[in-house]
């Protein structure tokens, strides 16, 4: 599908700017993380949600994963090594077969291409020809390469030489008498002599065998090239006095176990001798010995032992394996284990015809190898580069046996003996018929039928392989001068890796090869570099791409009779530099780079291209011995054009355009450029990124501070950041030709909206890798000042869990994460602090900090150095001076200024040193401040405010804040510590403890921010602090408990006390109403307190409140308590129930000791239903209910209640008494109510009761007692007894009237007697008297129905007594 060149529809982040893009990923400001875990805090302060609703449209999701620019990098950069790694093993290309192929350039066409290129030539100095001239019985010539020297025995003197010295000091060994049949340089096993032996050298003489200690140094120089080594290497030899007899061995092999440090040897006989030596003799034993691990000493004097002409021409160890190999004259490998310090057994014996019987298998007949077969030499194959190959052999026709050896079903370890060995793969000599010589000739291996009898490497003389499988193949040519050819050849690594990353199938093997006359004959072969190993194990081990920028290249040694030659593998960038200026114009170099990309892919092309560009490749003019840096500015240009031309193009997954083109670098594969970029990168720090920043190691003396090193060597890092350097002048010089870093202007050339968003894509992959690549070179940077610094004091001053972070932290973590920065930023922090206590200038060492790493020191961060300054100088001057108090406000001001960029160790340390100082106001503004600038949109308080939902961006930054707050409590804490033991007043004036105390709390007080508020005052309750918080005058306190209160009974508890606290009653009032209705677990009784404390809060005078609020207030409190106080008496009487089971009354009383409950519920399923009437007769009252009729009957029932209860077995009261009791109780309950207590309705009853069922029980007088004892009027307790009396009301008619007729003559004579006492006007008024004494008139002329005799005489004394009062 084809796009019009038009606007994409949606914009598309990571456009060209001038800056570069900004990381699509981010939303937001990123979210700061928590240095402490928020475990065991109080409660979250803020308001509650469910005050109200949240709105779901504010509830921010968190922001996907923020992939910075560096990091999506460093993930690239950690991809490709761990590709890198991957490299195939050599048992997966050099698998059961035949081949004979190789690809060999030609020596002047293709020169270029060779593999392998001769170095350098040192001759043999003429004082060492003259005394070889001179010898008289035997000479012999050796290379010890690894220490550069050279060495030959002259009968039975032995001299050496530094062969890399024009002038060459000789160091001869002329202290014994006898002929030396062979030397041998040999490791030394450990703690057998002073750490400064690094070497032994083994003589043999025809005598015995002697050990000389070599120390070996080595005298640096300046790094000036990582192509070849660097400074001058001396030997000194030591007699050790070890020595050992080998008379009638004559030995002629030797050879040494680097790892155990045991001696072998072995002489004209096939027998293996291990040479033995200790530090100390031993009671039965000398400090040196020999063993025979062949043939025990009585074997070989047995008198029908046969000799055999078979002996021992070579061994080799495999340390990895423990194992050691031998090579007999007669080409048999045998095979012992090292299972033991001190033993050796053979495990294998190969002969010769053995190997013929495994090569039938794949060859079945062939010039080469034949029955007159002969192995000139093997070479082992350690378990770190091949697990089931062991050994090479040479044969004399040039074939290479590749061995393999088995263990058997069910070995236990992998050091156990193996059990068998196979020929597995066979290597015949390459084709004697020679290739075309045109430019396309050279294109990688040929797939033609392997040649099985080419004679090319006939004669060969010896044979050795050198990981990571670089082959020596020494061709004698028999001619009068008896020279050598030189047969070379190595894996071709590149093809290998590109068939394994294309091809699941089993790999082939692919090697380059070339000649080289030695025009001499050779005669030993050596080591100069270390061993090559890209990785510890057989997969990644071969991989020479990886390491061709980390390490030297391989350098060996070749002795001849003419000289020393050194012979160089050379590199693929090291190949491709020759390949482009050996091929002149455009097209030529167009047929090379086709060549590379179609032999190694076109991202390892675009990487070694790169790698020339920024002067990797190496510039030897042959024979010249300077070797240096590629500067050829042809060769520079070339392979920049290269790189920027040959690059490739990103693409675009064209099935995910449906989700739109806003994922841009997920959807855009990158172009070969990126790729080749990445590479390079990795390969250059594959050696530090993942490897410790630095390495602790145990002080010798105890108590001595722990020692700190660098683990990477500084010239390492150094060359590291050079090649970087380079890089990134490379990328920024050329960026306007490289595709994807052009600019702006680079859209201007695509034709399609894929092309534009690919280009996009491209754009920020490789910006990633620039910025990459300047966090490296500033990390670097760092590093070296560190080190420059002195790091152990630094790490003497860093707090446990810092150092723990340095001892894990990697250069990978250094140079691409967050916690890597932020701990560079500590140690920043720590250097500065050490500097400034040294007495050193903050702006100078910051400024230095700021040049060589800035990205580790801010303009923040000298702001920061500057305030911490100050405050060091506050503490040195005192803090109460006024030089002190100035310094300590100018430290403030400094901070302040910064606050946004204050991380959370910086802000406590400073507010640490301000309390220390006593400058407590200051350390806990800045604390407010900097959670203030965190959170500038006060996002933290809308989480809070909604109920804190999970998963929420706004998380993290409630959680810095908080850390500050609790900083802030702290503060106070101390505060309060320091100033407690102080008295507040002096002389009448406060005192400074008193005053610093009070700023304090003032800035506390006075804060805006209302988060930090709701947590204080969280914290003032965590702590029991209650009345430092009734205390506060501030609206933040109502606010906070006013929108708690409604979720947590002690916060309205509290807020009511507060408002009683400030003189707010009214406000108390609704708090205390509110409680008192709430659904708080509150029991009834603490209700009716609130409801009392509401009632008296509501009658007291508010400033502010108007009347008419306050009554309308009261009356509902006191509504409400009326109601509360009747469901109380319901409680008490169902706590006092007898009747029902528990189960029920239970129940009961678990509802009634609650909520306050609806009046008509409590009459319905209470009151009524459990027939208290008397708490119904209340209901009546609080209810205002006023059908006589119905509080008649409850009053009848409540009567007959009473009656029937005293009626009881067990009573203590007589009826009438239950009656009287239960009546004035009514009367206090019901309070004289005009309804329920209305003397109309109770006296008719209480007169009907007592004729019925109380006749002439009790005194006579007990009605009209209790009448008047209730608070009844005189006046209607006359009128209703007359009424009833009058009007003959049922059951009293007849002579049954006067008992009412008494009880009237009772009432009035009471109320005579009571105005008399009170001095009042008789029956309150004339007019009442004078119906008095009608009354009295009344009932004397009733007759039966009138009072009885008694009354009666009582009636008229009255009357007399009330005339009398009238005259």
């Amino acid at each position: 599908m084809a796009y019009a060149p038009a606007t994409p529809q949606r914009p598309l982040p990571g456009a060209y700017f001038a800056t570069p893009a900004a990381s699509r990923f981010t939303s937001g400001p990123p979210a700061r993380q928590p240095l402490f875990s928020q475990g065991g805090r109080p409660p979250a302060p803020g308001p509650n949600p469910n005050d109200g609703n949240p709105n779901p449209q504010s509830r921010q999701a968190p922001p996907p994963t923020a992939i910075t620019p560096v990091s999506r990098a460093a993930r690239t950069i950690s991809d490709v090594l761990s590709r890198e790694a991957q490299f195939p093993e050599i048992d997966s290309y050099i698998r059961q077969g035949i081949s004979s192929d190789y690809d060999i350039p030609h020596h002047t066409a293709e020169a270029a291409w060779s593999p392998f290129q001769r170095t350098k030539m040192y001759d043999i100095p003429d004082r060492i020809l003259d005394q070889y001239n001179r010898a008289e019985v035997q000479t012999m010539m050796g290379l010890f390469a690894e220490l550069n020297h050279a060495w030959v025995t002259i009968d039975n003197a032995l001299y050496l030489w530094d062969y890399t010295d024009p002038n060459p000091e000789v160091i001869g060994y002329e202290e014994q008498a006898y002929g030396i049949t062979a030397v041998k340089l040999v490791k030394p096993k450990a703690g057998v002599f002073l750490k400064e032996i690094t070497h032994l050298l083994v003589v043999a003489t025809t005598s015995e065998m002697v050990l000389l200690a070599v120390s070996s140094k080595l005298a640096t120089q300046p790094l000036t090239s990582k192509l070849e080594s660097t400074g001058v290497r001396t030997i000194t030899l030591y007699q050790t006095k070890m020595s050992v007899s080998t008379r009638g061995i004559n030995v002629q092999v030797i050879e040494g176990s680097d790892a155990t440090g045991r001696i072998f040897f072995s002489g004209k006989l096939n027998e293996v001798y291990e040479l033995t030596y200790q530090q100390q003799e031993q009671w039965f034993a000398g400090n040196t010995g020999k063993i025979n691990h062949t043939n025990p000493g009585y074997l070989s004097i047995l008198p029908w032992g046969t000799k055999s002409q078979e002996h021992v021409v070579q061994m080799v160890v495999d340390d990895s394996r423990a194992l050691l190999y031998t090579l007999s004259s007669e080409s048999t490998i045998r095979i012992f284990h090292m299972d033991g310090p001190v033993t050796l057994t053979q495990a294998i014996e190969k002969r010769r015809q053995e190997c013929l019987r495994d090569i039938s298998h794949m060859v079945s007949q062939s010039g080469l190898i034949t029955n007159a077969m002969k192995i000139v030499s093997i070479s082992p194959i350690s378990q770190k580069e091949g697990s089931k190959l062991h050994l090479m052999a040479t044969t004399h026709t040039g074939c290479r046996l590749f061995i393999s050896a088995t263990r058997g079903y069910g070995y236990t370890t992998a050091q156990s003996a193996p059990q068998s060995l196979l020929v597995a793969y066979i290597k015949f000599p390459p084709r004697l018929d020679s290739r075309p010589t045109n430019s396309q000739s050279y294109s990688g291996g040929s797939d033609q039928t392997p040649e099985i009898s080419s004679l090319a490497l006939s004669y060969t003389t010896r044979g050795i392989r050198l990981p990571p499988g670089l082959f020596f193949c020494f061709v004698s040519k028999h001619d009068a001068n008896d020279v050598e050819s030189l047969f070379l050849s190595a894996p071709d690594t590149g093809r290998i890796s590109l068939q394994a990353r294309m091809s699941n199938e089993a790999g082939k093997y692919y090697e380059q090869a070339c000649w080289l006359n030695l025009q001499s004959h050779m005669e030993d072969v050596g080591l100069v570099t270390p061993p090559f190993a890209a990785g510890n194990q057989p997969i990644g081990f071969g991989n020479e791409l990886a390491v061709q920028f980390d390490e030297a290249p391989q350098e060996v040694a070749i002795l001849t009779n003419t000289g020393i030659h050194i012979i160089r593998r050379r590199r693929l960038v090291d190949v491709f530099a020759a390949a482009i200026r050996s091929k002149g114009g455009d097209e030529g170099l167009e047929i090379e780079i086709k060549k590379f990309i179609r032999n190694y892919g076109r991202a390892e092309t675009t990487a070694t291209a790169l790698a020339v560009a920024c002067g990797q490749g190496n510039d030897i003019t042959p024979g010249d011995t300077r070797i240096s840096r590629l500067s050829n500015p042809e060769t520079l240009e070339l392979a920049r054009k290269c790189f920027v031309e040959f690059g490739g193009r990103p693409s675009l997954n064209d099935n995910t355009l449906s989700e739109g083109p806003s994922q841009a670098i997920d959807n855009v594969r990158p172009s070969s450029r990126h790729e080749g970029l990445a590479l390079y990168m990795a390969r250059l720090v594959r050696s530090v990124w993942k490897a410790s920043v630095i390495t602790q190691e145990l002080p010798t003396i105890k108590g001595a501070p722990a020692i700190i090193k660098p683990t990477i060597l500084s010239a390492k890092l150094l060359s590291i950041q050079e090649d970087l350097t380079k890089l990134a002048t490379f990328l920024e010089k050329n960026k306007s030709f490289i595709e994807g870093l052009a600019g702006p202007e680079g859209l201007q050339r695509v034709a399609t909206q894929q092309e534009e968003i690919a280009l996009q894509g491209e754009h920020q992959a490789l910006h990633s890798l620039q910025r990459l690549n300047s966090s490296i070179i500033e990390g670097i940077s760092f590093v070296e000042m560190l080190f420059d610094e002195r790091v152990d004091e630094i790490w003497s001053k860093l707090d446990g869990p810092v150092q723990q972070r340095l001892r894990d932290l990697t250069f990978e973590s250094l140079f691409a994460s967050d916690e890597g920065k932020d701990l560079a930023r500590t140690l920043v922090k720590a250097i500065v602090t050490r500097n400034i206590a040294n007495g050193s200038n903050v702006d100078t060492v910051a400024e230095a900090l700021r040049r060589r790493c800035g990205s580790f020191c801010s303009a923040d961060d000298v702001i920061i150095f500057k305030a911490q300054e100050n405050l060091k100088k506050a503490a040195g001057v005192g803090a109460n001076s006024d030089m002190g108090r100035k310094l300590l406000n100018e430290s403030l001001k400094l901070f302040q200024q910064v606050a946004g960029a204050l991380s959370y160790q910086n802000l406590r340390d400073a507010a640490e040193q301000f309390a220390s100082l006593q400058f407590y106001a200051g350390a806990i503004s800045l604390a407010l401040l900097v959670a203030k600038e965190s959170d500038r949109g006060n996002r933290a308080l809308s989480w809070v405010n909604e109920n804190r939902p999970s998963n929420d961006a706004r998380e993290p930054l409630y959680a810095f804040r908080k850390e500050c707050y609790d900083l802030v409590h702290t503060i106070l804490q101390a505060v309060d510590a320091d100033t407690n033991s102080q008295p507040d007043m002096i002389d009448g004036r406060l005192t400074l403890a008193a005053t610093k105390r009070n700023e304090a709390h003032s800035v506390v007080n006075d804060s805006d921010d209302e988060l930090f508020q709701f947590d204080l005052y969280d914290w003032y309750l965590a702590q029991g602090w209650e009345n430092m918080l009734l205390a506060v005058d501030s609206p933040f306190v109502v606010q906070y408990l006013d929108k708690s209160s409604h979720m947590d009974c002690q916060r309205a508890d509290l807020l009511w006390r507060f408002h009683v606290h400030h003189e707010n009653f009214y406000d108390a009032a609704k708090v205390q109403f509110s409680l008192a209705q709430g659904h708080f677990e509150i029991p009834l009784a603490k209700r009716i307190e609130y409801l009392s404390r509401a009632k008296a809060n509501a009658s007291a005078n508010t400033v502010g409140v108007g009347r008419a609020a306050r009554t309308v207030t009261l009356y509902e409190v006191t509504e409400l308590l009326d109601v509360a106080n009747i469901q109380q008496e319901l409680l008490h009487y169902v706590k006092a129930e007898t009747r029902g089971d528990a189960e029920t009354k239970a129940k009961l009383v678990g509802e009634l000791d609650g909520p306050i409950l609806d009046i008509t519920r409590l009459y319905n399923s209470y009151a009524d239903a459990a027939n208290y009437y008397d708490i119904c007769l209340e209901i009546y009252q609080v209810a205002n209910h006023r059908n006589d009729a119905d509080i008649r009957a409850t009053w009848q029932s409540l009567l007959d209640q009473v009656h029937d209860a005293a009626n009881e077995p067990g009573s203590t009261q007589n009826p009438y008494e239950a009656v009287i009791t239960k009546v004035r109780d009514m009367a206090q309950r019901l309070n004289g109510s005009e309804t329920t207590f209305s003397p109309y309705m109770i006296i008719p009853l209480l007169e009907t009761y007592a004729f019925n069922k109380q006749y002439q029980l009790g005194p006579k007088a007990w009605l009209p007692d209790l009448f008047l004892e209730v608070g009844f009027l005189p006046e209607a307790v006359l009128q209703v007894l007359n009424e009833m009396w009058s009007n003959t009301t049922p059951p009293f008619i007849g002579n049954r009237k006067s008992i009412l007729a008494g009880h009237m003559v009772y009432v009035m004579e009471h109320w005579y007697q009571e105005c008399i006492r009170t001095n009042s006007p008789l029956y309150g008024s004339s007019s009442n008297a004078d119906s008095i004494k009608e009354l009295l008139n009344e009932l004397q002329r009733a007759g039966p129905a009138g009072p009885d005799r008694q009354d009666a005489q009582t009636a008229s004394e009255l009357l007399r007594k009330i005339l009398r009062s009238f005259r």
